[in-house]
């Protein structure tokens, strides 16, 4: 038999048997209800068997979400004293966040030489990374704003101690201001203050640009091994996912039924709708407006779009999309420098999804955000988000030093989690689109679309 067509029967199966196994759940009868959990723990079996098969991490992640509801669900006493893996799991992370970020972040700024060199080209980048990502964000505010999907998930009593969770104290512009700017890198580095780690990146990165080409790589290359380093730390943190995020849902579901899974609904039909407005709203708007030629670009990225949905992951699909971008008729320099540089600075789909995330964050709290506050963690998001497309879920990692900085609860992020591999998919998806446009629009801002003769062999791996 077909290994796709084999894998689609245990799907169905698998489903089939939640399905079933659900409704007997809600019968009062105690055999009907055993042949419930029965039908449930197949399913879950099932599910299994399908990860096995593939061979990845996101399988077992969607594996783990629906075993740990199931357990939540017929052994809430158990599930509860599971939190200390999704609590393992979040200090993991932690421990990334600020040699990641300042990492990827002083490598996107020095990492194409002298600031003054790249002229035209990187001044016009960097306006549109930034009016795309902006336009990004406050979609994501207004749909989760509408949706409200975190209302009505009350986690006030997830607590170590079962104390409500109290609203962060007003901000005043000018102690965010101030806030901002680091007075002792290793101090805000080991208090967690990643915006400040951000901030001290960026001027940096531009001191680290302005410097000779001698006396840049060292330091230069020590920032790309750390970042590599980072890179492969948070893959093998990973690898702890499927336990933490089992843990996290079990938890959940114990303390709270099944009615988690409402609110999870919610919050991901508000990603992908806010990501089909985007394309629309934001994407579009900008082809049309420096005259891409939208079928040809639309078949050049159906390749590397797949990729990215089916990994996860924007670097999986660079080289592919470099060729294809080439093959319509960018220039290999403009390629070179955008999409390298747009994964630091042109993330949509992961600005995007912060916004929607942070503010649910919020609402699952209980605790209500000003427009004005909203509009703060905003701004903050269109920093510490640049430089997250190099590995899978990366965008964790962002969404926990938020909300840290903004004195959330972490409650909430641990039910994200049973999601995000399914979001992920999308928002790398437009990360990768939104990239392979920055090219065009680049080139085409320069005079420079179809200009240069194509390689024969771009030609040929693209027609392949």
């Amino acid at each position: 038999m077909d290994k796709t067509k084999s894998e689609r029967i245990l799907l169905l199966l698998a489903a089939v048997f939640l399905a079933a196994g659900i409704a007997l759940g809600t019968t009062s009868t105690l055999l009907l209800h055993h042949v419930g959990v029965a039908l449930r723990c197949a399913a879950v079996g099932l599910l299994a068997v399908f990860a096995l098969q593939r061979r990845s991490l996101t399988p077992w992640i969607f594996v783990a979400m629906v075993a740990g509801a199931e357990l939540g669900f017929d052994a809430p006493a158990i599930a509860i004293n599971l939190r200390v893996f999704s609590d393992i799991f979040l200090r993991l992370i932690k421990t990334i966040v600020a040699p990641l970020i300042l990492a990827t972040l002083v490598t996107g700024i020095a990492g194409h030489g002298d600031l003054k060199s790249v002229g035209r080209m990187g001044i016009k980048s960097l306006i549109y990374f930034e009016v795309v990502t902006t336009i990004a964000l406050f979609i994501g505010l207004a749909a989760i704003n509408i949706s409200h999907a975190g209302v009505g998930l009350s986690l006030s009593s997830a607590g170590p101690a079962g104390q409500a969770l109290a609203a962060p104290p007003p901000t005043h512009w000018q102690d965010f201001i101030l806030h901002m700017f680091p007075e002792n890198i290793a101090k805000s580095v080991a208090e967690g203050q990643i915006l400040q780690v951000a901030v001290f990146a960026v001027f940096f990165g531009i001191a680290l640009a302005c410097l000779g080409e001698e006396k840049r790589a060292p330091i230069l290359h020590l920032f790309e091994s750390l970042s590599e380093v980072m890179f492969k730390f948070t893959n093998v943190v990973m690898y702890f996912a499927p336990l933490g995020v089992g843990a996290a849902m079990a938890f959940t579901v114990g303390q709270m039924g099944l009615g988690v899974l409402v609110n999870l609904g919610k919050l991901l039909l508000t990603l992908y709708v806010s990501l089909v407005a985007f394309g629309f709203l934001g994407l579009l708007p900008a082809a049309l407006l420096f005259r891409v030629p939208i079928r040809k670009f639309l078949a050049a990225i159906a390749e590397p779009a797949t990729i990215a949905f089916a990994t996860s992951t924007s670097e999986a699909a660079l080289p592919r999309a470099m060729e294809s971008m080439e093959a319509l008729g960018v220039p290999r320099r403009i390629v070179a420098f955008v999409m390298p540089a747009g994964y630091s600075f042109n993330l949509a789909g992961s600005t995007l999804y912060l916004a929607i995330a942070s503010i649910f964050v919020a609402q699952a709290g209980g605790i209500h955000l000003s427009m004005g506050e909203q509009l703060v963690m905003m701004l903050t998001l269109m920093l510490t988000s640049k430089g997250i497309a190099g590995v899978p879920r990366a965008t964790l990692v962002v969404l926990l030093a938020t909300a840290a900085t903004f004195h959330l609860p972490p409650e909430p992020i641990f039910v994200i989690l049973g999601i995000d591999a399914l979001a992920d998919m999308a928002r790398t998806t437009v990360n990768v689109v939104g990239n392979c446009l920055a090219s065009v629009v680049v080139a085409k801002w320069e005079g420079e679309f179809g200009t240069e003769p194509v390689s024969p062999i771009v030609l040929e791996g693209v027609t392949d």
